[in-house]
This record gives C-alpha cells, structure tokens and sequence, in this order.
C-alpha cells in the first residue's frame, strides 16, 4: 500500500472515531496501538508503545505546562484582572472606541497572565459587556474586540498551547516563547488601528461619553500597583530566556513564585485560592498530558508508515514556489479552525506539516509562530469556535449567534492580515532569536 492510501486510512479512521464523539486523546491512541502493531513488529510494537509514552511524559521540558496552568489558575481565582483593568482605565484618556480599546489592552496584558484563551474572554466579557450595554455601544464593538483580545492569551506567555505546539512538532520551546509574544503584540496594534478607524467613521458604533478626570499622581500610583508587578512576572517568564540567564522550565518555575509573590502582597493567597488553583492545574495538565501521550506516538507511526517521507518528497516536488505551500498549509488550517477543536488541528496538522518545512529549508519557529496566531483566530472562526460559545454564555440575553458571528467577521480578517505580513516578513517574527544569538 502507497503511502497516499496508508494517510487515508489514517485519517479517515482518526475522523470517524471523532465524529463518534470519543476524546480526541483516546481517539489517537486507538489508531496508535493499531499503527505499533502493524508497523513495529506486533506485541514487540505495544512495548515500544508503552516505552514511548512513558519518555515523552517523563522529559523535563514538558515541566513549564503545569507552571504556566497554575499560574493562570492562580490569576483566575485571585480576581486580579479587575485591578489590572481598573488601573489601564485610568491610564487611558478620551479616545475613539475607548472601551474596546480598554479590552485590547488588558486582554494583552492579562494574556501574559492567564495562558487560557477561554478564561480571558469570559473574564473580559463578565467585566466589559455591562459596561459597553450601558455606554450604548453597539455588538460590533463590544463583543469583536474582546473575543479578538481573549485570543491573546496563547499567544502570550505563559501558554501551554505554545508548549503543545513544540513538543508535537518538536519545535524549540525556548525559541517559541521569546517570539510569540512579538506576534501577539503585532496582532494587538493592528486591533486598535481597526477599532480607532472604525470608530472615527462610524462614531454611532462606541458613542464618546465624559470620562472622569484623574490626576498624574492617581494613575501612576495605579500603574505601579498593579500593572508594574504585571510586566515584573512577564520578564520572569520571558525576559530570563531572552537574556540566556534561564531555560524555558526555569523561568517557569520563577514566573509561578513570582506570581504567588505578588498575589500574596496583595493578601489574596488564601487557602481556597490554592486549593482551586492545584486542583484546577491537575485536571488541566492530566487532560493535556494525555493529548501529548497521543500526539507523540502518532507521529511515530506517521514516519514508520512512510507517510510521512512520502508526503514531504510531494510536497518539495510541486510545481509551486515554496512560499505558497506554506500558505497552503495555513489556509488548510484556517479551514480546520471553521469546524474543528484547535487540539486536534495542532495533532492532526503538525506532524505532518513541520517535516515538510524543514525539508523546504523554512525556520520550524517562524512557521510555529503563524501557526499558533492560526489557532488562536480559530477560536473566534465561525461557525465553531470556543470563543464564539464562551461569549454567548457572558452576553446579554439578547445577543445571537448571528450577532456573533458578524462581530467575530473582522477580527478574524485582522488576524489574516498579521498572519500575511508574518508570512511575508520573516525578519518581523525572528528578530528576537536572532538578538538571542
């Protein structure tokens, strides 16, 4: 059998077993116990099964998951955010759409807090949405703009996404964290450059309204309290790689004592907040440990089968320029975004596409790098992304799906423009790990 025939049947058998409605986890294990026994030698390919689960859970790199969980876990229960966003408020003067603007702005620094990009729209939009209704703000510029901002949260350390990305794809973590946020930021800019033009043209979409008068003092006393300690966790988790002081798990592990650090000079670390913080971060790692257990062997399997090889020799050999593969490749995810669970489009995708890059001569970090800002949009891509159905959940009574859904529209456009000017300009994504050295 072809190796055309063998990915066929791979996948075709991975679909039905997901569209039976079985855990993506136990999905992939199905077809790897089936694939070790074909392809590595039958009971000896079980052993091998079990010895390759048992090293992709038991390697330190995998140790940063659980850290950045638990900081996000932390956050979330310590009710920080409303601090953070109250003290933006007030850095924040009169300016078009200045609610939206405020959601872009604290969904980017709270992103470097939570990793969860579900846990940022809620938290945005329990927060933001009565106070835009009440302003006159219309859904298009109420519940875009925080759907768009919630997304932020994986693309901005700490992100266990990002670190799933690297180890299915076997991409340098190190090398992701440092410039993901970059890109994160770049998205963030051009969601602000929209809300500002949009709502310059159309002033009925975020009417002005008086915004009280603070003094110098009063917000930059904010400033310090709660944003400053905000930007001290980011270089714990970010800035130590960057300067080559510490490694991707020790600047995670730093990053976690800082933010009990700060939680508990803020005298919120109390025994509840710990207790729903660990058991939040065991149910969360054991689910996702599961899905690298999964991801792992499967891409075993994948190369063993030939399918692998057969497809990157394909792909090197198309008459197109290699450029438009990649592109091709971020099309057939954005795709995947419009109906499927972003953990499955990262197991079924990466394996597959990261040899094809490298046998392209493409930087696997660049290409990560996209990819992640791809599955961050699929979470607000209609007509199946979490965030589109965590936003229902926090809107008022009166919003639909339509509404929705046409407010979701832009913000995913925003997000193909930053992925077209990543694709075009490299230099814009890879200028860190170059400083890096």
């Amino acid at each position: 059998m072809g190796w055309e025939w063998l990915l066929i049947v791979i996948f075709g058998t991975l679909i039905i077993l997901m569209a039976t409605g079985m855990p993506i986890a136990f999905s992939f294990m199905i077809i790897n116990v089936i694939g070790v026994y074909i392809f590595f030698g039958g009971t000896s390919g079980l052993e091998q099964l079990i010895l390759s689960i048992s090293t992709s859970l038991t390697t330190f790199t995998l140790l940063p998951v659980a850290l950045f969980i638990l900081m996000g876990e932390l956050l979330v229960h310590s009710n920080i955010a409303s601090d953070v966003m109250d003290a933006l408020d007030k850095l924040m003067g009169r300016l078009p759409g200045r609610l939206s603007l405020l959601a872009v702005a604290t969904g980017t620094v709270i992103a470097a807090l939570t990793g969860s990009s579900m846990s940022s729209t809620a938290m945005l939009g329990q927060i933001l949405v009565p106070q835009m209704e009440k302003k006159g703000y219309k859904k298009a510029m109420t519940i875009g703009p925080i759907m768009a901002s919630g997304g932020l949260a994986i693309m901005i350390p700490p992100s266990s996404l990002a670190i799933l990305l690297c180890v299915i794809g076997e991409v340098s973590i190190g090398k992701i964290l440092v410039v993901i946020p970059f890109a994160g930021v770049y998205l963030a800019i051009l969601l602000a450059a929209y809300i500002i033009v949009r709502c310059k043209l159309q002033p009925d979409l975020a009417p002005e309204f008086e915004v009280a008068k603070r003094s110098f003092s009063e917000r930059v006393s904010g400033a310090i309290k709660f944003v400053l300690p905000v930007g001290f966790i980011i270089f714990l988790v970010i800035g130590l790689i960057f300067v080559g002081i510490a490694d991707p798990s020790e600047s995670a592990a730093t990053g976690t004592v800082g933010m009990v650090i700060v939680i508990l000079c803020y005298g919120r670390l109390t025994w509840e907040v710990i207790r729903k913080s660990l058991h939040g971060m065991i149910m969360i790692t054991g689910m996702v440990f599961l899905l690298i257990a999964g991801a792992t062997t499967f891409g075993q399997i994948l190369s063993f089968s030939g399918a692998t090889g057969g497809l990157s020799e394909f792909a090197i050999h198309l008459p197109l320029a290699p450029i438009l593969i990649v592109v091709t490749m971020q099309i057939i995810i954005l795709i995947m975004g419009c109906f499927m669970e972003v953990v499955s489009i990262m197991m079924i995708t990466l394996p597959i596409f990261i040899p094809v890059i490298n046998k392209l001569g493409f930087d696997p970090v660049w290409f990560g790098a996209i990819t992640l800002l791809n599955i961050e949009c699929a979470f607000i891509t209609p007509p199946f992304g979490m965030n589109l159905f965590v936003m229902k959940g926090v809107a008022p009574a009166d919003t639909t799906m339509t509404d929705i859904y046409s407010a979701a529209t832009p913000m995913v456009l925003i997000n193909c423009l930053t992925m077209a000017l990543m694709l075009a300009f490299p230099s814009i994504v890879l200028w860190p790990v170059k400083l890096m050295g």
